[in-house]
C-alpha cells in the first residue's frame, strides 16, 4: 500500500443488538463494507448473524423485540458464535488489506458498535484505528451550523438490517460531504 493511501480506507459498521447496555445485551447481527476515501464500496458486503439463546432474546427490550423480530429468529437458528464471527471479521480486514491500528471505524452513532467491539469482540476493536466517524455527529453539527443543507437532507431509511443501515449511512455521508461543507448565510440559518 503506498504511503499516501495508507489508511485512507474507512471500515464501516453496523450492528444490531438486543439492547444499548453494552455489559447485558448481545450482538444479533453484524454488517460490514469497505470504502475508499470518496465513499465508494471497495469491498465485498460481510454479514453475519450470530447465534444467541433463546434466554437472552427473551431478555430483549420492547423496541428490540418489536424491530428484530426476524434478526432474532435468524440469531436463534444461527450455528455462529462470536468467537466465530471475530475470526471472520479478522479474515474480512485480512481480505481487504485492513491493516492494524490503520482504519478508522464508521457509521451512524458508531461509539455504541465500537463499546459492543471492546465487549465481545476485543481482537476487532484493536486491530481498528481509535478514531471513529460519526455520521450522527455530522448531521447534529448541519443542524445546527447549515439548516438547509440539514433540511434537504435525503430522509434517513430506519431498516434495522445492519447491511441496509451501512449502506444508508454511507449515502448519508456522500450527501454531507457535498452539501455540508458550504456555508450557509446568517438569514439561511434562522429557524
Amino acid at each position: 500500500m503506498a504511503a499516501a493511501t495508507k489508511g485512507r480506507q474507512i471500515v464501516w459498521m453496523d450492528m444490531e443488538m438486543t439492547g444499548l447496555e453494552y455489559k447485558r445485551d448481545r450482538v444479533l447481527q453484524i454488517a460490514m463494507l469497505i470504502t475508499d476515501l470518496n465513499l465508494n464500496i471497495i469491498s465485498r458486503e460481510f454479514l453475519v448473524t450470530i447465534h444467541q439463546d433463546k434466554e437472552v432474546l427473551d431478555k430483549m427490550n420492547d423496541w428490540c423485540k418489536e424491530n428484530l423480530k426476524e434478526i432474532a429468529e435468524e440469531s436463534l437458528k444461527s450455528k455462529i458464535t462470536e468467537a466465530d464471527a471475530e475470526k471472520m471479521m479478522i479474515d474480512f480486514f485480512n481480505d481487504n488489506k485492513i491493516l492494524p491500528k490503520n482504519n478508522p471505524l464508521a457509521g451512524n452513532t458508531i461509539y455504541m458498535d465500537r463499546l459492543f467491539l471492546r465487549e465481545y469482540f476485543p481482537k476487532v476493536n484493536d486491530h481498528l484505528h481509535y478514531r471513529l466517524i460519526d455520521v450522527s455527529t455530522i448531521k447534529e453539527l448541519c443542524s445546527r451550523w447549515n439548516k438547509p443543507v440539514y433540511q434537504r437532507a435525503p430522509e434517513k431509511k430506519n431498516a434495522h438490517h445492519a447491511l441496509s443501515d451501512i449502506k444508508n449511512s454511507i449515502e448519508e455521508l456522500k450527501y454531507y460531504k457535498e452539501g455540508f461543507l458550504k456555508i450557509a448565510t446568517d438569514e439561511e440559518n434562522k429557524e
